[in-house]
């Protein structure tokens, strides 16, 4: 169980074990033609290895940002992302990103050799070890099978489970995955949810992952941090372990989505209140 937090930042005992990922008050902005947007301001998180952390928020929060930002792709204006104390300053093979858009798997590859490329690419392995590590996260994704399919003879479900064997095949340190099964229907939705849990168990990588679905977020994680809307501050960190896809319906599963719920849109609502609610699970950041 946990206290709830002092302080400005969700942080750990100066004890513990060094984080995988640490994002300390990090502050990100954007361009458009009028202006400089602020995204994120100020947010500090840190994730261990075998978690799997869910940065949860209204549209418009800068989750997205957030995560681009841990895989390299953007620099921080305020603050500094590490990765096991290394300054994360562009893109690498130790952190690999799953988006929701399944059609970049380009169509003239079959299952496999899309799983191989970017080991090719990135000379990470020969031709003949990299065919082994595909075959064998396909086998891991229940897509062994289909390993010489196209991507067009694939439901939207296999062509994600494509691009999850092939994240994992390169091993990073942190899988990076943006609102991944959004696009899909909700029944194929929740049998990747399930598909994605029975994965990590028997592999135990660690996860960052972003939805603005409450539901999802207490399924999916160990760890949730709910940001504010826009420009997105830390509201609170939810320890979620103890839901998983079978909890959906349960009281103390809608008991704790209604109480994310507050935290995230109800600006009325103190952090005193909430802790006097229920402060084993929820960790306040103010």
């Amino acid at each position: 169980m946990n206290a709830p937090l002092q302080g400005h930042t969700v942080s750990k005992p100066a004890a513990a074990a060094q984080a995988l990922l640490s994002v300390d008050k990090v502050s990100l902005e954007y361009r458009t033609p009028q202006r400089v947007v602020r995204a994120t301001h100020q947010v500090s998180f840190e994730i261990d290895p075998a978690d799997r952390f869910v940065l949860l928020g209204p549209s418009g929060c800068g989750k997205s940002t957030l995560l681009k930002a841990a895989a390299g792709f953007i620099q921080p204006v305020e603050g500094e992302i590490r990765l096991q104390g290394q300054r994360v300053d562009a893109p690498g093979p130790d952190r690999i990103v799953v988006f929701q858009e399944f059609d970049q798997l380009p169509p003239w590859k079959t299952v496999k050799q899309n799983v191989m490329f970017p080991l090719l690419a990135s000379k990470t392995l020969k031709r003949k070890e990299a065919e082994e590590r595909a075959l064998h996260y396909l086998e891991k994704v229940g897509l062994a099978a289909f390993a010489d399919a196209y991507p067009h003879t694939l439901s939207g479900g296999m062509k994600a489970r494509v691009a999850i064997a092939r994240a994992l095949a390169m091993q990073p340190k942190i899988l990076l995955m943006d609102e991944p099964f959004a696009a899909l229907d909700a029944l194929t939705r929740r049998k990747m949810q399930e598909e994605l849990l029975l994965l990590w168990e028997e592999v135990r990588f660690t996860l960052l992952f972003v939805t603005h679905s409450i539901e999802e977020a207490l399924v999916v994680g160990n760890r949730i941090l709910l940001l504010s809307p826009h420009p997105g501050r830390v509201r609170a960190e939810v320890h979620s372990h103890q839901y998983d896809l079978h909890s959906l319906g349960g009281v103390a599963f809608q008991e704790s989505a209604r109480r994310i719920h507050r935290l995230l849109f109800d600006e009325g609502q103190s952090p005193e209140t909430e802790r006097a609610l229920d402060f084993a699970d929820i960790r306040i950041a103010y």
